[in-house]
């Protein structure tokens, strides 16, 4: 995989998505936990809090994929992406030190993430072209 020096994670507790962003483009890495997400129902007089303990197999992954990344964005909803941030600066300090911002996103697509990291790392967008441009035509006046 080619080197870039900016990524993006968007993670929740089923899968992580990493977007290792380029001038020439990015590279797309998707991650699973190991297990299958467990859905946990709290009960009254029940001993713990009814959430599963964060995925430290899955988040050692993740953070094994960004270990070359310059800095970092992490996005996602709910939980997952504080999870995996404590995790990176608990286990990775070098790599805690690349995180740029932990912040919320719901379920965007794929063009949707790297646009908004784009957006974040102030990264060239790519140009729309007119249809005349696109075929080098020119208009005399």
């Amino acid at each position: 995989m080619p080197s870039h020096f900016h990524a993006v994670v968007w993670i929740d507790h089923s899968q992580a998505r990493i977007f290792h962003l380029g001038l020439s483009g990015s590279d797309e890495v998707t991650l699973h936990p190991q297990l299958a997400t467990r859905h946990l129902h709290h009960k009254a007089n029940a001993i713990g809090s009814g959430h599963a303990a964060p995925d430290k197999t899955f988040y050692a992954e993740v953070t094994k994929a960004l270990t070359d990344a310059g800095e970092i964005l992490i996005i996602g909803p709910a939980g997952a992406k504080t999870e995996l941030a404590s995790h990176i600066r608990a286990h990775a300090p070098d790599l805690a030190k690349r995180i740029a911002a932990v912040e919320a996103a719901d379920h965007p697509s794929d063009k949707e993430i790297v646009a908004y990291a784009k957006r974040h790392f102030k990264l060239p967008l790519p140009r729309v072209q007119t249809p005349g441009a696109a075929m080098g035509e020119r208009h005399s006046g």
